[in-house]
This record gives C-alpha cells, sequence and structure tokens, in this order.
C-alpha cells in the first residue's frame, strides 16, 4: 500500500514537472500563455533606443512626476505599443523604446520641455509691425481636456476633409471665449516649443469650449496635431543625461549565445550529480528542470522584464540551486557511509542540511533586496531575477527533491549503492588551520598587487581601475566591422579619422577578444556628432549599420552609479553581518565572514587592475553577486563548526574541531564552485560582448570565494578564539574522539562521556591511563 502510494506520487510529480517544461516551452491557448516566448524582453535583447531624463527641478513633486510619466507615455506610443517609460530614483525618467534606432529623432520629439501653446501675435505701436517676440498666451496644454482626429464635409464644396476636435477644460474653455471674441476672423496660433504647429483663422466665437482645427491636409496630420495637443505641456522641464541604442542584431546574439550557455550548464550538472550522487542525484536533477521551467512561468506571472543581465541573473541561480541539492546529497552520503539506513540516512540529509541551505541562501537574498532597492535598471532587473531564483532554488531543494527522492526510494530504490559507495570518511582531517599562514601569504601577495597596479595606473596619468563609460561620462560605441581590425590600424588609421569628425583627440579604443567588435569610448557628444561618427565607421571603414550599440551617460550619472554602489556594497555586507551574529550567536562568526567578504572583493578589484579590463555598471551587480554567493560556501563550513561544538561525543579542541569540518564540507564546496563556474564558463566562452563583461568577474569571484571559505574562514574563527583555545558546549568537555558509526555506538558514546563528566575522579583516573 505504501509503495502504491509512492508510485503514485511519484507520477503526479513527473506529470507537473512535464506539464510546467510543455507550458513554459509551447504555452496554451491561442495566445499561447506562459510561454516563454511571451517573456517581456528590455532593450538589450530586442533592440532600440533608451533614454534617460533628468528634471531640471531637484526635487520635483510626486503629482508632476506622474502627470510627467503619463505624458511621455502618451507621447512614445507613436513609436512602438511595446514602449515604456518609468520613473528611477526622485528626479530622472527612463524612456525605452525598441525597435526605433533613430535617437536623433526620439530625442527631439521626447527630450524637449513640451510646452503647448495658443498664443496671438499683436502689432507694436511704433512700427505697425507684427511682435513676434511678445506672444499672448491665451490657452496652454493643461487646458486642454481632449483632442482627437475627424473627418468632415467642406459645407461649401462637400468634399471630405481632416480636422482636429477640440475639448477644453471648464478654465480653458472660458479663456479661449475671451480669445475668440478678440480675435475674430483672425489667426491663433497653435505653438509647440517655440514652434507653430498649426495657424487656423477664427470663424466665431466659441464659448463652449469645443472647437475644431481645419486645413489638415491627411489623417495622419491630423493624428499627430491632435496626439500633440492631447498630450499638452509637460509638467516638468527635462534634460538629456542618458541614451542607448542597442541593434537588433547584437539582441538576437544575446538571446541565443545564452540560451545555449544555460541548456548546456544544465545538462553538464545534471549528467555530474545522476554520476555522482546516483538516485539522489537523478531526483536533483529531475528538480532542476522543473527548477528551469518555473522560473520561466514565473517571470511570465510577475510580468518582468527580461535583460541580458537578467539572463545572466537566471543562469546563476540555476547554478546556485545545485548548492542546495550538493549539500543534501553529501550529508545522505556521509549519513549511509556511517551506517543508517537509507530511510533514516535521507532524513538525517534534509534535516542537518535546512540551516546550512536557508542562512546562505537567505544572505544571498539580502545582497537581491539591496540591488532591487539601490539598484537601478539592469542592476535592479538582475536583483529581481536573483531574488526569484533563490527563493525557488530553497523551495526546489528542500521540498520538491524530497519528495522524489522517498517516492524512489519506496518504489524499490532501497540499495546502499544506489545511493552511496562504499567509500569511509576519513577520520584523519588535513591541517588547514596549522597551514593557514600560507593561505594568507597568497591572498595579502595577490590585493598587495592589485593595489600596487592601480597605484602605478594612477601615476602614469590614467585611472587606478580602466573605468567604463558608465563612471567617468561620455559616449560608448560598439561597432562590428567586416574583418579583424588590429590595434595598431585603429590608433594609426581610424582613430585619427574620428577625431576629425568629432573634433576631439581624447579617444579610446577596446578590441572586443576572439571578435571583429570594437568599443569605442569618446567625450560626450550632441547627436549630429554622433550620427558623422557612424556615418564614417559605415562608408569609409565598412562597419555594419546593425551592430551600432550607442551608451550615452552624463558625469552626473556616473558619480551616483559610484556612490550607489558604494552604497550598495556597505549596506549588504552589514546586513550580512547581523543576520550571521544572530543566526550563529557569535560575533566571531560574522566578522570572519565579512572579512572572508572583502577579501573575495578586493581580489576582483585587483584581477581587474592588473590586467586593465573595462570596470562598468555590470561590474557592480557582479562585485555585489559575489558578496550573496561567495558566503554560502563559508556558512556551510560555520554550519559544521556550529554543530561539532554542539556535538558532545566528538573532541571540542577548537582547531580539530575546525579541521574535521572544513574537511567534511570540502566537498560540497568543490562541487558547487566547479558546478556554477563551469555555467559562467560558457557564459564567457558563448556569450555577447555585455555578457562576457558580466561573466569574467563573476567567474574570479567564484574562484576567490571558494579560496577564503576553506582556507581562511575557519583560520580566522580559530585565530579569533586563540586564547580558548578548548571550547566548552552546554557545560560538557568531550575527551573521546570523534565517532563514526551508527546512531547506537554514537549513544553509547554520549553516555560515556556524561558519566566522565559527572564523575571528576573517574576522569583524572582515565587520563592517569
Amino acid at each position: 500500500m505504501k509503495r502504491t502510494k509512492h508510485v503514485i506520487i511519484f507520477i503526479i510529480s513527473i506529470i507537473v514537472i512535464i506539464g510546467c517544461c510543455l507550458v513554459a516551452g509551447i504555452g496554451f491557448g491561442g495566445g499561447h500563455i506562459g510561454a516563454a516566448r511571451n517573456i517581456t524582453l528590455g532593450l538589450d535583447l530586442r533592440g532600440g533606443v533608451s533614454v534617460t531624463y533628468q528634471t531640471v527641478e531637484e526635487n520635483p513633486s510626486a503629482m508632476d512626476m506622474a502627470d510627467t510619466i503619463y505624458k511621455l507615455q502618451l507621447r512614445v506610443q507613436q513609436y512602438s505599443t511595446d514602449a515604456s517609460v518609468y520613473q528611477e530614483g526622485t528626479n530622472r525618467i527612463t524612456v525605452e523604446i525598441p525597435g526605433v534606432y533613430d535617437t536623433q529623432t526620439v530625442i527631439d520629439e521626447l527630450g524637449r520641455p513640451g510646452s503647448l501653446q495658443f498664443v496671438t501675435y499683436d502689432q507694436t505701436t511704433e512700427s505697425g509691425a507684427t511682435d513676434y517676440d511678445n506672444p499672448t498666451v491665451w490657452v496652454s496644454g493643461t487646458d486642454i481636456a481632449n483632442a482627437q482626429a475627424a473627418s468632415q464635409s467642406d459645407q461649401r464644396t462637400g468634399s471630405s476633409e481632416f480636422v482636429v476636435q477640440l475639448q477644453l477644460n471648464e478654465e480653458g474653455a472660458a479663456k479661449f471665449a475671451d480669445a475668440t471674441a478678440k480675435y475674430l476672423n483672425q489667426i491663433i496660433y497653435i505653438v509647440y516649443d517655440g514652434e507653430v504647429v498649426s495657424s487656423p483663422r477664427v470663424q466665431s466665437v466659441i464659448s463652449d469650449g469645443n472647437c475644431i482645427i481645419e486645413g489638415m491636409e491627411s489623417y495622419e496630420a491630423a493624428t499627430t496635431l491632435a496626439s500633440t495637443i492631447r498630450i499638452g505641456s509637460l509638467s516638468l522641464e527635462l534634460e538629456e543625461v542618458s541614451s542607448k541604442v542597442v541593434s537588433a542584431k547584437l539582441g538576437d546574439n544575446a538571446i541565443s549565445t545564452s540560451l545555449i550557455a544555460g541548456l548546456i550548464g544544465i545538462l553538464l550538472i545534471m549528467i555530474f550529480m545522476i554520476i555522482y550522487y546516483r538516485i539522489p542525484g537523478l531526483a536533483a536533477a529531475l528538480a532542476m528542470i522543473f527548477y528551469t521551467a518555473a522560473m520561466l512561468l514565473l517571470l511570465n506571472a510577475f510580468n518582468l522584464t527580461l535583460t541580458i543581465s537578467g539572463i545572466a541573473g537566471i543562469i546563476l541561480t540555476i547554478g546556485m540551486a545545485v548548492d542546495g541539492n550538493v549539500i543534501i546529497n553529501a550529508r545522505i552520503k556521509e549519513e549511509i557511509n556511517a551506517g543508517y539506513s537509507i530511510e533514516q540516512s535521507i532524513k538525517n540529509g534534509f534535516r542537518k542540511s535546512t540551516s546550512a541551505i536557508l542562512d546562505g541562501n537567505i544572505t544571498t537574498l539580502i545582497v537581491a533586496i539591496v540591488l532591487m532597492i539601490f539598484g537601478s535598471g539592469t542592476v535592479n532587473g538582475f536583483g529581481m531575477t536573483l531574488a526569484i531564483g533563490i527563493v525557488l532554488s530553497v523551495i526546489t531543494s528542500l521540498l520538491v527533491t524530497r519528495v522524489l527522492m522517498f517516492s524512489m526510494l519506496y518504489m524499490g530504490c532501497d540499495k546502499p549503492s544506489m545511493f552511496a559507495s562504499a567509500k569511509k570518511s576519513v577520520k584523519q582531517a588535513f591541517d588547514f588551520v596549522g597551514k593557514r599562514a600560507v593561505a594568507f601569504i597568497i591572498a595579502i601577495v595577490c590585493i598587495c598587487a592589485g593595489i600596487v597596479a592601480m597605484i602605478v595606473g594612477g601615476a602614469s596619468g590614467n585611472r587606478a581601475l580602466n573605468m567604463s563609460i558608465e563612471f567617468v561620462g561620455g559616449v560608448s560605441t560598439t561597432v562590428d566591422f567586416p574583418e579583424d581590425v588590429t590595434i595598431d590600424s585603429f590608433n594609426n588609421e581610424i582613430k585619427p579619422a574620428i577625431a576629425e569628425v568629432i573634433g576631439s583627440n581624447d579617444i579610446e579604443g577596446q578590441k572586443v577578444t576572439g571578435s571583429t567588435q570594437y568599443v569605442i569610448k569618446t567625450q560626450t557628444l550632441d547627436v549630429d556628432k554622433r550620427e558623422a561618427m557612424q556615418t564614417l565607421l559605415e562608408e569609409t571603414y565598412g562597419a555594419d549599420p546593425e551592430s551600432f550599440e550607442t551608451t550615452f551617460i552624463s558625469s552626473t550619472i556616473s558619480s551616483e552609479l559610484l556612490r550607489d554602489a558604494y552604497v550598495s556594497l556597505i549596506i549588504a555586507a552589514v546586513l550580512m553581518l547581523l543576520y550571521i551574529w544572530i543566526r550563529f550567536r557569535k560575533f566571531k562568526f560574522a566578522i570572519s565572514s565579512v572579512i572572508c567578504l572583502l577579501h573575495d572583493v578586493m581580489i576582483v578589484i585587483a584581477f581587474f587592475a592588473i590586467f586593465r579590463l573595462s570596470v562598468g555598471n555590470s561590474f557592480i551587480a557582479c562585485i555585489l553577486t559575489i558578496v550573496g554567493y561567495s558566503i554560502n560556501a563559508t556558512i556551510v563550513i560555520f554550519d559544521r563548526i556550529r554543530e561539532n561544538l554542539a556535538d558532545a561525543t566528538i573532541n571540542h579542541d577548537l582547531k580539530f574541531v575546525v579541521n574535521r569540518s572544513i574537511s567534511q564540507s570540502m566537498t560540497r564546496s568543490i562541487l558547487t564552485s566547479a558546478t556554477t563556474f563551469v555555467t559562467v564558463l560558457f557564459l564567457y566562452i558563448l556569450g555577447v560582448e555585455s555578457m562576457k563583461a558580466f561573466a569574467l568577474p563573476l567567474a574570479v569571484g567564484i574562484i576567490a570565494g571558494a579560496f577564503s571559505s576553506v582556507l581562511l574562514a575557519g583560520s580566522l574563527f580559530y585565530m579569533l578564539h586563540k586564547k580558548n583555545d578548548r571550547l566548552d558546549v552546554k557545560g560538557v568537555k568531550a575527551v573521546k574522539p570523534a565517532v563514526e558509526g551508527p546512531a547506537e555506538k554514537a549513544k553509547e558514546t554520549v553516555q560515556e562521556v556524561k558519566k566522565i563528566t559527572a564523575n571528576p575522579n573517574r576522569k583524572k583516573k582515565n587520563r592517569k591511563q
């Protein structure tokens, strides 16, 4: 009966997994509801124009910001129904229009203050000429209630003509009645941003607030004018602070390469889990399939916009999802080798793994929340996908994997060889603490090398780090040439030609390794110079018109990006320190963890300083991700130390406990870091340049995190306790060595320890013996 029940549970689980995959892959209904194809793609995946504006007023009201966003949203609909307008911070608005690549037109249409006015011009008293410098404003855009294009029959000819029907609000109607009464049979000009867009002649006094603008040459012209009037003047004056153009070609490449990298990474992880852990590995592999499908469904359900960094976040969380399963499976393997039954080993494995899985994922979730709160644009999107992935990975590891594993156990997969090898645990742990000096020297040398590289870089007239356009301000243009362009060819031929066009020698060219792409950085350029440079590269050097990706960022945004990065890093570190302190009840655990995190961050920064790699916006997200991710291994080791210190059956000499805990967690640390590293490696090998910029520091951070967790964290904790080499845990000073065996033997040892503690004379006698 029990077996039948679990067969049914297993079949239902497989049906649910297959169902999630089908919905995520195909969807259901005519609109393919739930399918991955319906996930909203960001500009960097679809191609188009993104412009960020800042209000001239420093502290605009929430009402004025909301009104401006609404009117901009109405404006951008003429370009694309998929266009979006959203607020960033307190005084910035970003407009994203997929499928549009004419930045000059977009900026001209959207970047202006947008003041709409109905005006008249009077004659001067001296010369009698029309005074165009001092118009009388009768009605502004805020007085217009509605404007629609329409057609009507000409009363004289009977032919159809196109018009704009206006409806004014109560205040506007009163003002317009005065204007039409005063200027009957004269012209009232409609002026938009200082330009006359229409010159209708007043044929009668209009007192009801409804009027018609005649003389439109086409319905399209009437629609355009109606849209202009309907939107009215913006409540706030805006100025452009950054803009970006992404070609559709780059977006398509980013999607395809990301999918390939993700698929390869998932398949390799699944194959490895099955080979190494057998039945638990098969359960984990099935759970990972569910995790991937569920992640796509959640992106659809929450209507999240998927960007390049978001894809990287998903692939990263797929790599991290294996972490929980590795911890669980490693524990199950230990319990089986210790002599427990298969069923009890599985129960113990999940029970003993829960705290480490929750603590590790919660600390990473803290980083994701910090990214969502303090990040903007792609960083914020990365934080969203990372947070969803973390929550889903915990559910997958602790619930889905558990159900599948117990189902397969009760279906007949109950042989020890199906769950673990016959290899016994090694009783003699490696002396990590004793060799700590070597690890510390390696860490210090690497960090010092980075500091020296930054000093040399600053002394040579460059910046300490090779800061990209996101930090220093200016224009960055990525372009694909028809053939490989050498660095010498760029510096001697292309660079001087660009300098002549833009009128500046402040130009940097960076070749994208393994491709024909170049990243060209210049000072801030106006639209005309940007387009002149693009024309030069296309016509003279054969650059692919569809490959251009242009980013403009002002120095204001650059400084704020740095400030936000520092704030995010500090807040994340403080919150994690507090969490670890509370959970582990020892400040020494928390301070050791934070020191290791600082080590990981400094190693990554040193790597970029030594090799003069470009430090961009995605670098910030990577640093914060490393902070959250690398602490996982540290927490797993600290969780083992905490568990072993509370275990009355083992020797509580701190050095022994730390070395033992690291050795017990070694397999997990290596496997998790290796699987995640492989996924990120494929992302770097196959990804486009923006993906590579994300994957490279992440790969370095994974290596640094594994090093600090295994070789530094435990030793730091030990050094902080050095004066109290033997620890009292719950009043018991254990003298027995670690026990490796079934539960019955362990219980006997505990009883023996209690007898020793209760009888001091016997304790002394045993010591003499």
